[in-house]
């Protein structure tokens, strides 16, 4: 392996890391835990939206039972899905915000939309008013749909390429922290709150303020990301910087050689597009080969993770699990919090054990698997049943309580294997891939993808669930539905995506040399062979201009 590479290592063996003594220090894991706190957005707004739903003054207030079974859904649906649509719009602006003021002065401003957005959405809830309702939403979604984009960037950029998988999985683990708050938060005030309070809506949902409040206030202790300054061209800020995250002088040798790699590829990138706008990094990215590849990663990554129906799950776990059997709110919140748990434990094994030690790729396969399987079960349990979930009144027989409860462990199985495998990827295979000029664009178009998919699959659910004399595809066909898309990814994954674990970011470009048809397979044997070839010419150059130095002191 070369300067690019390494080889999986084991994270808990410091030592084993190629980091000199000091370099993970608590002022790094400090910065990692505060902007990967931005993925409870996604988790909290996840988690939160059905319990407002469960709520009977939520529904008194905005008249829910007035309407018809289709209308119903369209109006979850729409309450629900909002939040992506402004998401959409966030993540299109943030690589404009991120890449003018930096990381930290975006992390500020989209929490105070986050919160200005909520804070709409529970003033209008009281009221019943189903325009505020909407509007608030889609405020906060321009907010929570910059943290996918800001987040991981800006971890990606300030983590040591040995455990940049494991600094940025925590990003998709703060996302089921927040969704693990969310169904606590639910579950809570359903037990000890009355039905007819509004509190037993509106105190969860204030989890979202909180939040919000929270991470504002950790950005005034970090530092901007060094790759951001050098970019802005202030490289002694950037050396004071990464000299504080990795706690060495700013005159050591690791300091100066990180630098000078970034400083590098930023003048390689500079002279490749010199005196262009934010138009010619967008013909960039699509005329230049190697970023059209990446492109098309990030973009079918994001196109297949959310129609593999995941995400809904999490957004519409209470209605699901009724569907397979539960019965009772408190019974189906408690059920869906467990969910929370399962779902968050996972996503941190992922992080602590299998990103950056059995890569990237293996730990997406691994999860789709999990998740295939789930789906093919549940699709088939709900085949042999087809009553639920369409008959209002229809009781699940003795006979079949077992393979319901086998069900149910099978939405937490694919909980499980959404965790370790796409929406672990899906932010840390796009915060890595891209060279520094461009990074926040393709990340934001990666993230504006997302949300737009995500909003299409949580729009859609609540409709596709319905009875087929209603217009929907039934529960099983949705699920059959999800079980085709997932399949489709782990095809798709193991014929297109390269391993990326290990690599400098710097150093990223090598894995797309080759033919697009062969870099799935093939990119990293040939990316090795050509880091073999510069250390080879580093040692050359080394011992000549030793070579040199002996014969000037001989002189």
């Amino acid at each position: 392996m070369g300067v690019g590479a390494k080889k999986p290592v084991n994270i808990f063996k410091l030592k084993d890391l190629g980091e000199p003594e000091g370099a993970l220090n608590w002022r790094l894991w400090f910065a990692v835990f505060s902007f990967g706190l931005l993925g409870a957005a996604r988790g909290v707004d996840e988690g939160l939206i059905s319990g407002a739903f469960n709520s009977a003054d939520f529904k008194d207030s905005i008249h829910y039972a007035s309407y018809d079974a289709v209308d119903q859904a369209n109006i979850k649906a729409n309450v629900s899905a909002m939040v992506q649509i402004g998401s959409v719009a966030g993540a299109l602006i943030a690589f404009l915000i991120c890449d003018r003021i930096g990381r930290i002065n975006a992390t500020r401003v989209l929490c105070v939309t986050w919160a200005i957005g909520i804070m709409i959405f529970m003033i209008g809830g009281a009221r019943g008013n189903l325009g505020a309702i909407y509007a608030g939403r889609f405020i906060a979604g321009l907010g929570v749909g910059q943290t996918p984009v800001v987040g991981p960037i800006y971890i990606a950029e300030i983590a040591p390429a040995s455990i940049r998988g494991l600094c940025t999985c925590f990003f998709t683990g703060a996302v089921y922290l927040g969704i693990l708050l969310a169904y606590f938060a639910n579950y809570g005030c359903q037990l000890h709150i009355s039905a007819g309070s509004s509190n037993q809506w509106l105190i969860p949902t204030s989890l979202h303020i909180m939040m919000s409040g929270i991470i504002f206030f950790l950005t005034f202790f970090q530092s901007e990301s060094p790759r951001f300054l050098v970019k802005q061209g202030k490289v002694d800020q950037a050396v004071h910087n990464m000299a504080r995250l990795r706690q060495q002088s700013p005159d050591s040798e690791y300091v100066i050689r990180e630098i000078g790699m970034i400083q590098a590829a930023l003048d390689h990138e500079l002279e490749a597009s010199r005196g262009v706008g934010w138009l010619g990094k967008v013909k960039e990215l699509v005329l230049d080969k190697s970023n059209l590849y990446r492109v098309y990663l990030s973009s079918m990554v994001q196109l297949l993770s959310q129609w593999s129906g995941a995400g809904s799950i999490t957004l519409y776990a209470p209605d699901l699990f009724k569907i397979l059997g539960i019965t009772g709110t408190n019974e189906s919140l408690l059920v869906t919090a467990v969910f929370g748990v399962i779902k968050f434990v996972s996503a941190m094994i992922c992080a602590l054990f299998l990103v950056d030690v059995i890569g990237r790729k293996r730990a997406l396969l691994t999860g789709i698997t999990l998740q295939a399987i789930s789906m093919i079960y549940v699709a088939g349990f709900l085949t042999a049943v087809p009553q639920l979930g369409t008959e209002k009144n229809f009781v699940l027989p003795e006979n079949l309580k077992g393979a319901s409860r086998g069900a149910i462990a099978m939405i937490y199985i694919s909980g499980a294997g959404w965790a370790l495998g796409w929406n672990s990827m899906q932010y840390l295979l796009t915060a890595e891939l891209y060279p520094l000029r461009v990074r926040a664009l393709a990340t934001s178009w990666a993230m504006t993808l997302h949300f737009a998919n995500q909003y299409g699959n949580s729009r859609a659910v609540p409709v596709m669930l319905l009875s087929t004399s209603q217009g929907g595809i039934s529960p099983k066909g949705t699920f059959w539905c999800f079980a085709a898309v997932t399949l489709l990814g782990g095809v798709w994954v193991w014929f297109s995506v390269p391993e990326t674990g290990g690599r400098s970011l710097e150093s990223m470009d090598r894995l797309f040399d080759l033919p697009w048809y062969r870099i799935g397979l093939h990119g990293n044997k040939d990316a090795e062979e050509k880091d073999m070839a510069v250390d080879e010419k580093q040692r050359a150059a080394e011992e000549e201009f030793g070579n040199v130095t002996q014969i000037e002191e001989k002189a």
